[in-house]
């Protein structure tokens, strides 16, 4: 009898792995660099370079007690951080992108998808009602009031209520997935407190860095802007920020701290290095005040 010949097994190869959207996201969220999430009147981005340039190769811990925008913070990107602002709205936010960025992102997108006119003022009477309850959603009505009001301003009345009317913009950068994790990546190593900024440094110890960006000492009288909460920031206040500086100093810890050339500013910090640089500045309700400006860059190392 004729043998019968074996027929060949089929291969079966195996299926590609393919990554998910979200992986894909995910990995892309690693390698970008963060970035601030919101604008913020007085931001460093313009700024941060010469920030970067002066402040020291290595240190500790980091602590910002003013960190609005937050530009020197996601620039340095610190293993260890402690960053607050007396604006709470600010660090719940920062807070909730910390915990549950993907929370977050699922809201800014259903806020992109909505956007207009109509729908802005709908969401600014919703935040200042105090509707938005979860942190995610809170979060996301935050910035999504921030990228969409005029002029990227975050104002509030005596009330605490925000009052910027909505800008134009042809197409606002509501939802950028990649920026946030990015940006949530890094805020995950950092303690955030709404404090008094002298309470907010208070651990810091030697070799620590301590960076102050303050609401700058006005020009002239009329030129004082601390808006961005229902409380102001004078002079004795300035006074009072010197002394905490000069006591870091003396505790061994790193200082640099931004503010206007004023000569105020100029005495309070006798014998620290007070640097003049130029920096342009995009926020302000007249357009003609825009642009090149006098501020100072303190520190107390080399």
């Amino acid at each position: 009898m004729a043998s019968l010949a074996r027929r060949p097994v089929p291969q079966t190869q195996a299926p590609k792995r393919t990554r998910s959207r979200v992986q894909t996201e995910a990995r892309a969220a690693k390698r970008a660099e963060p970035a601030p999430i919101v604008k913020w009147a007085g931001g460093k981005s313009k700024l941060a370079g010469e920030l970067l340039a002066r402040a020291p190769a290595e240190y500790a811990r980091y602590f910002e007690p003013f960190v609005g925008g937050g530009a020197l913070f996601f620039r340095l990107a610190p293993k260890a951080a402690v960053l607050g602002d007396n604006n709470p709205d600010l660090i719940q936010m920062y807070r909730a992108v910390a915990r549950d960025v993907e929370g977050v992102l699922r809201r800014l997108r259903l806020h992109r998808q909505r956007h207009d006119e109509a729908y802005f003022y709908k969401v600014r009477q919703a935040w200042n009602a105090g509707e938005h309850k979860a942190a995610s959603e809170r979060a996301a009505a935050f910035i999504y009031l921030n990228k969409t009001c005029y002029n990227g301003l975050w104002r509030v009345n005596s009330r605490g209520h925000f009052n910027v009317p909505v800008g134009r913009y042809v197409d606002p950068a509501i939802y950028e997935p990649t920026a946030l994790r990015a940006a949530s990546r890094v805020l995950r190593s950092a303690e955030l407190k709404t404090r008094a900024f002298a309470e907010s440094v208070s651990p810091a110890g030697p070799g620590d860095l301590v960076y102050f960006d303050p609401p700058y000492h006005p020009l002239t009288e009329t030129a004082n802007f601390t808006s961005y909460t229902s409380a102001s920031f004078g002079e004795r206040d300035q006074r009072e920020l010197a002394e905490v500086a000069r006591d870091l100093h003396d505790r061994g810890c790193y200082v640099m701290i931004s503010n206007s050339d004023a000569p105020l500013i100029r005495r309070l910090y006798k014998g620290f290095r007070i640097e003049q640089v130029m920096c342009a500045r995009a926020i302000n309700s007249v357009g003609k005040k825009r642009g090149q400006v006098s501020e100072l860059i303190i520190t107390n190392h080399r």
